[in-house]
Formats: C-alpha cells, structure tokens, sequence
C-alpha cells in the first residue's frame, strides 16, 4: 500500500465533495481514485465517507483526517519550495490554472526563455476552479479574475479587462460603436455557468441598472458562448483579451466602465517564497501590462 499515493486521492475527494470532482483534482480516473479509497478505508477498516448512492458525504473521522492532510500537503509543499531554492538553475515543474490562454501566455513568453530547462504546465477552468487548483496543491499559481476574498491565498493585481458584448452581424445592436446596459433590457442571452467571475459581475451590473435580460442558455465555457452566439442563440458577455474576431459573431465595448474584471495572479501565502513562484510573480510584476 502507497499511503501518500491513497491519502492524496482521499484529500482530492474530501476537497472537492464527490469523486469525479476529487479525480479532477487529483488528475487520475474516477475508477482508480474510488479503488483508491476503498483501499485507505479497508486496510484500517474505517469509514472516511457516507455513500448514498452515487453522492458521498465525509464521516466525522474523515473531516478530522482532511485536516491533517491539508497540513501534510501544505508541509511537503514547503519542503519542495525549499529545496528548489538552493538549485542553481531553475528545473522541475511549474503548474498554472489560468481561467484563458490570453493573460497567462503572454506572461509565459518571457518566463520561459528566461527559464529553458523548466517544465510548464497550463490547464484551464473558471475561477473557482482555477482557486480550488491552487489551494488544493494541483497548480503553483492561478490566473483568475478578481481578486479573491480567501486569507490562504496572495494576489497581485495584472490588467483591468473591459467587458464586451457579443453578438452576431445582423442584430440590431452590432453596428454600434459602444453599448449600454439599458440597451440589453429583454434580449435573450448565452451565459457561463455560477463559477464565472465574469457572468458575477455582468449579473451584478445589471441588477444595480436594473435591467432585466431572459436567460436562454448557459454554458460551461467562453468559447461555447461564442458558438452559441455566431449560430444566434442568444447574445453574450466576455472580457476583450478573450474576444477573437472572427464570422458569425462581432464585439462591442460597453459605455460603462464597471463593466470590467481585473486579472490576479494568485498563490498560496504558505509557498509565496518557494522558487519558482517567486520567480514568476517577480516577472509578473515587472512585465508590461
């Protein structure tokens, strides 16, 4: 028995509260992860967490056990942090959850020249997932927009992102130069799913206009928005860095300027001196914006 391999998958599970959600995290498959802790559960015979059919609750001695691994990972993070400050070339892996390519390759570019022998890896999500990466161990840094709220984490602020409406050539709104939130009063929309910053503070603007928009679908991604959009199914929201022209869809810059989300680069406060985090926030910090 592996018991770090068994106690990373159990905290995985007992992070994210349901096994598909912990094998995610973990980045393994859901059928080896529930092999996983049915192994941790039968060899010192305890329960870690209630089955009712497909959903999982955490038993007492399971949410005690979460506590100490939370402390384990956070400590072998340290540890690593450590050693990697004494290497004198920078090496290993370099983990980023970034909610789009755009923010994160353009500081990527210099990074990585500056860096050749590490090893980097981008996944994507929104932001409560990308937050949910970092404070779980699975990603060193995050890009998320607005900053968040949780005292584990540290921010620094990159870029102020205008939001823009998308909509497709023929409606009425799309030869405009800007638009305001009165003009989307009753028009259909495609939206993000609850995890999306950028849908918040759409949603937030329009409820202090108090516009009321009929939400016609929602989606898990931006790039669905766009798809969704350019075969009119609706209209839709997305920051500019995220905007690529292109047929079917055009984007128009609202009038209002609190229609915007501002990038962070975010890591734990735990690891802000480990290596490669501190070397890639002092890039970002000196790199244009």
């Amino acid at each position: 028995m592996k018991l770090m391999t068994l106690l990373r998958g159990f905290h995985a599970v007992a992070r994210a509260g349901t096994i598909t959600g912990g094998a995610r995290l973990a980045g393994v498959s859901q059928p080896t992860l529930s092999a996983q802790l049915t192994e941790l559960e039968r060899h010192f015979q305890v329960e870690l967490f209630y089955r009712r059919g497909r959903r999982i609750a955490i038993t007492p001695l399971g949410a005690a056990l979460r506590e100490r691994t939370h402390r384990l990972f956070e400590l072998e993070a340290e540890a690593l942090g450590l050693l990697s400050a004494n290497a004198s070339v920078l090496t290993g892996e370099l983990r980023i959850a970034a909610v789009g390519p755009y923010n994160v390759m353009r500081l990527l570019a210099g990074f990585r020249s500056a860096h050749p022998h590490l090893h980097i890896q981008v996944a994507t999500g929104d932001s409560a997932g990308v937050m949910t990466h970092v404070l779980d161990f699975a990603a060193d840094l995050g890009l998320v927009v607005e900053r968040p709220a949780n005292p584990l984490l540290e921010a620094l602020p990159l870029r102020r992102q205008p939001l823009w409406l998308l909509a497709p050539p023929g409606h009425a709104l799309a030869g405009r130069q800007r638009v305001g939130l009165a003009d989307l009063a009753g028009q259909p929309f495609v939206v993000r799913d609850h995890g999306s910053t950028t849908q918040r503070v759409f949603e937030a603007c329009l409820a202090r206009a108090g516009v009321a928009v009929r939400i016609g679908l929602r989606v898990g991604s931006r790039e669905a928005v766009r798809e969704a959009v350019a075969r009119g199914l609706g209209l839709g929201i997305v920051a500019d860095a995220g905007f690529i022209a292109g047929p079917g869809v055009v984007g128009i810059p609202f009038a209002e300027p609190e229609m915007a989300t501002h990038a962070h680069l975010i890591w734990l406060a735990s690891r802000r001196d480990a290596r490669m985090i501190h070397s890639f926030v002092a890039h970002a910090r000196a790199a244009p914006q």
